[in-house]
């Protein structure tokens, strides 16, 4: 990607990743939504792990582009928590309907973007991999509802999750802390600005991201094709995983269920037609 390019970024651009970093802070907390996966479909994840990986040698050239994604994030994520606990309470299932018809809708800008380095046999292995082991862990997850006491070191573990969802696309940190119970305070906590939450979490996240971010970046750039397959599997798992399919019983939520996929897909769609308009190489 062009430095320049990057350094006169359009006014549209930079509320155009406003807009992208909002919606992967909502994603982040809203749960059983990934906010890593929302990161790959705006085609932002490769910068933010090369930059995590190597913040020194490409502050440059990525710090001008991740700006405004991060205003975004901080919008969504800090801004919103509170908003979203109402709409969730109220409106849960059509708000998650309305996630899966946005990833749904930008599977195949994904399945492009995985194809730049062509496709193998071991592409399709990967994601068919990575999809079953998604699986069988949140179906795991899903079966042992064990839960725990809030604390500092349970904290740092809800830091650990919150990074990995970032890191990991398709690990969504509230589906980990949900069966636990420490969903609810974590961001309760985040919501509220309480210290002793968010500095412990804030530890556990820093602590993953130094530890984690530069193997997941190597690994990327010597096997693009199987990593990036390997993640559309998570990302096509991830989003099975957290269909409502209860709220499709009765005839009314079904219909509102299905009008907020569509949405979402048209959505999605428009987004990656725009994307690909100010998109620059």
């Amino acid at each position: 990607m062009n430095k320049k390019q990057n350094s006169k970024m359009s006014p549209v651009q930079f509320l155009f990743r406003i807009i992208q970093g909002a919606l992967i802070g909502l994603g982040a907390v809203l749960p059983g939504i990934s906010g890593g996966v929302l990161c790959v479909v705006f085609g932002i994840y490769k910068p933010i792990m090369e930059l995590l990986s190597s913040p020194v040698r490409n502050f440059k050239t990525h710090v001008p582009k991740l700006i405004p994604v991060l205003i975004g994030v901080a919008i969504g994520f800090l801004g919103v928590a509170n908003i979203l606990s109402f709409f969730l309470n109220r409106y849960p299932d059509p708000s998650v309907c309305l996630f899966i018809g946005l990833i749904a809708g930008m599977l195949p800008s994904l399945f492009r973007e995985a194809g730049e380095q062509g496709r193998s046999k071991g592409s399709w292995i990967s994601l068919v991999v990575c999809m079953c082991v998604i699986f069988a862990l949140l179906m795991g997850l899903q079966m042992n509802s064990i839960e725990v006491t809030p604390g500092f070191v349970w904290y740092l573990f809800c830091g650990f999750c919150l990074a990995l969802s970032i890191i990991a696309p398709g690990m969504s940190f509230s589906t980990l802390l949900m069966p636990l119970g420490l969903y609810t305070p974590f961001v309760d906590g985040i919501g509220h600005f309480d210290m002793n939450v968010l500095v412990p979490g804030g530890i556990g996240a820093v602590v993953t991201v130094i530890l984690l971010a530069k193997a997941v970046n190597t690994l990327f750039e010597n096997y693009y094709s199987l990593a990036f397959h390997g993640i559309i599997g998570i990302v096509i798992a991830a989003t099975v995983m957290i269909i409502p399919v209860s709220s499709f019983a009765t005839p009314g939520s079904a219909i509102v269920n299905i009008i907020c996929i569509v949405a979402g897909v048209v959505i999605a769609l428009a987004l990656d037609k725009f994307n690909s308009g100010v998109k620059t190489e």
